[in-house]
């Protein structure tokens, strides 16, 4: 009876779109009510032991990092290198779009500070430059969603707080397929961009690039020293957010001197703010995720995957079915809590690695943030360009299309994540 329930609550609640981490609260109180065989304090502590862990402490780190590398200037250097990098493509600024954003990915850990940090400058200069309002928007989600995939990625880091899989060689499996999708966006944003008649917004120039990437080279020191430690087993990846955060506050503060001392209050409110929500839902998912284990809901939806086909093949597919359909209807750290258990629970079925599964089950789940009506990286770039929902749904659909087919090539051909990972030890 809790199973069946647990599930309609939810699903009900979402219907009414009542916010996320509300929602699964809610529907683990009214269980744990009409199971009664728990007090109902056992929700505090399955709230508090859900996000007691060192692994969770860089999920704020890096959300901190990226408020201040963005307060503090960084953005605009990476943008600008960018430029001088792809900018004299057809459609210059829309690749620049995309590169500024996998360059800002290496840093933030999520796709909606990537999508706001670099949308908010680059989405304005599309419009002044003559392209059309909603593939501004459109070409600004598509590279948002780089955020989660390309390290450091926050749901890299929740995954491998579930399932105990190396945050390490997940961040380090997660540099091929990141650089495959960004290169796959820059080829769909050039095919249209020329069919429209975007010209370059700049021409190749060896010096602007020395120029830039000189002007640059403070910024692109974060996701070096960030991976680079982690690579080499100097720290751990919670370690290494804590490392970022001295960074950025120095390269800040003492380097390009755009932050005082006075902004820090405000900075840190922000990023606190940005950071509970998520915290938030990682303690109600985790009193949801203790009583779907009572109820062996996992196992039992597993199953029930495993009763249409034992195909390892089908079985990928199916599960990536699965979480398309999820990250289009639940937001992402909720679907990664809610659904992990389920996929891991046919891992001995599926013939992949756990950190290859974990950077399959983060591309699904970054390609729901371009879908409405939970992707986050759609309703950014929607309010920075004003536009509808719809008309920009319609303009991502041939970047959707290709990164289904990066996922295709995630999920089936295994060097693309694991020969980096398979470095990590």
């Amino acid at each position: 009876m809790t199973a069946p329930l647990l599930i309609i609550t939810l699903f009900f609640l979402f219907a009414m779109n009542t916010p996320i981490a509300i929602a699964i609260g809610v529907s683990s109180l009214v269980s744990i009510l009409v199971q009664g065989d728990y007090p109902l304090m056992v929700m505090i502590q399955r709230m508090v032991s859900g996000t007691d862990s060192f692994h969770l402490m860089a999920v704020p780190l890096f959300m901190y990092a990226g408020v201040i590398m963005e307060a503090g200037g960084i953005s605009q250097r990476l943008i600008d290198f960018a430029n001088a990098l792809a900018g004299w493509l057809p459609g210059g600024l829309a690749a620049v779009t995309i590169v500024s954003a996998m360059f800002f990915a290496g840093i933030s850990g999520s796709a909606a500070a990537d999508a706001a940090a670099v949308g908010a400058v680059l989405i304005p200069a599309m419009k002044r430059s003559g392209y059309d309002s909603d593939f501004a928007a459109a070409v600004q989600a598509s590279g948002g969603s780089l955020g989660v995939v390309i390290p450091p990625s926050i749901p890299m880091i929740i995954f491998g707080f579930l399932t105990g899989a190396s945050i390490g060689q997940l961040f380090a499996a997660g540099i091929l397929p990141g650089l495959l999708i960004a290169v796959t966006l820059i080829g769909v944003s050039t095919f249209v961009s020329r069919r429209r008649g975007y010209a370059p917004d700049t021409r190749f120039s060896l010096k602007n690039i020395f120029i830039t990437f000189r002007r640059a080279f403070l910024a692109l020191g974060a996701p070096l020293i960030i991976l680079g430690g982690i690579l080499t087993g100097v720290f751990t990846a919670t370690e290494s957010a804590a490392v970022a955060v001295a960074y950025a506050l120095f390269v800040s503060m003492v380097i390009y001197r755009k932050i005082s001392i006075g902004d820090l209050f405000h900075l840190f409110r922000d990023g606190s703010v940005t950071a509970s929500i998520v915290m938030f839902i990682i303690a109600t998912a985790s009193v949801f995720s203790w009583i779907a284990a009572m109820e062996d809901l996992p196992g039992a939806l597993a199953g029930s995957l495993m009763e249409i086909t034992d195909n390892p093949v089908l079985l990928l597919l199916l599960i990536n079915g699965v979480l398309l359909v999820a990250g289009t209807f639940v937001e992402t750290t909720a679907a990664l809590i809610l659904l992990v258990p389920m996929i891991t629970a046919m891992l001995p079925s599926l013939g992949i690695d756990m950190v290859q599964l974990g950077v399959i089950v983060v591309t699904n789940l970054s390609i729901g943030m371009l879908t409405p009506p939970m992707g986050i990286c759609l309703i950014v770039s929607c309010s920075i360009s004003g536009d509808s929902l719809g008309a920009v749904s319609r303009r991502v659909l041939p970047f959707l299309l290709v990164l289904i087919i990066d996922l295709l090539i995630i999920t089936f051909y295994s060097p693309v994540t694991m020969w980096m990972a398979r470095l990590v030890r």
